[in-house]
Formats: structure tokens, sequence, C-alpha cells
């Protein structure tokens, strides 16, 4: 059973950076497309990024594009998201997900909640002055 646990959140200023891991255990990410949402409170968890089981193919939301980057270090079984020029708008509760990709999947990426089976607890992201 793939278990995932995201690490890195905590406090930081308009502008500044963060990098936020979701380390896996129990199962290798080799075959597991990685999707981070956040969830803000009062409202729905959204998608940020994604990123297919190689590694190549991204995918970001429009509101995190040319700020976030979404990487994986499968040999590490990890998965990254750095978060540049960090915005008020961006606190949240971050969560990785995991899905296992077979056959053209492989080189998909995902960004939709219902697409993932395995969650972790998630992370709090605090961005204020």
């Amino acid at each position: 059973q793939l278990q995932l646990v995201e690490s890195g959140g905590g406090l930081v200023q308009p502008g500044g950076s963060l990098r936020l891991s979701c380390a896996a255990s129990g199962d290798s990410l080799d075959d597991y497309a990685i999707g981070w949402f956040r969830q803000a409170p009062e409202k729905e968890r959204e998608g940020v990024s994604s990123v297919s089981c190689n590694g190549v193919n991204t995918n970001y939301a429009d509101s995190v594009k040319g700020r976030f980057t979404i990487s994986r270090d499968n040999a590490k079984n990890t998965v990254y998201l750095q978060m540049n020029s960090l915005k008020p708008e961006d606190t949240a509760v971050y969560f990785c997900a995991a899905i296992r990709a077979y056959g053209s999947w492989y080189y998909a990426t995902f960004l939709r909640e219902y697409e993932y089976r395995y969650w972790g607890q998630g992370t709090q992201v605090t961005v204020s002055s």
C-alpha cells in the first residue's frame, strides 16, 4: 500500500519561496503520476500541478504557472513542488496524491481530484507579512 507524506510547509512572507516534498513508502513511485492539490479555508480542494510517471510531462493551474515547478526524483521516491513568488492567496493546506498509470497513461498528467487514489495528510503553507 502506497503511503505519502508531505513536508516543507510553513510561514513565509509574500514574495518568498518554499519547497514542498512528497515522500513515498510502501511502493516505488516509478509507475505513479503525482499531483499537488491545495485547500484553503472554506474553499474546495483544487489541483495545483501534476507530473507524469517519467517526469517529462507537467501541468499547472493557471494561478501558479510561472511561479511553481513540479519535479520528481524516482531514485529517492520523492516528488517536489518548488513555490516561488508566493502570494497570500497561495495560503492553504497542500496535499500530494498518486495514481498508478499504465500504458499510454504513463505519460499523462492529472489535475482532477477524483483521478487520484492515494493521498497524503497535507502540509500547511501560510503566506503572510
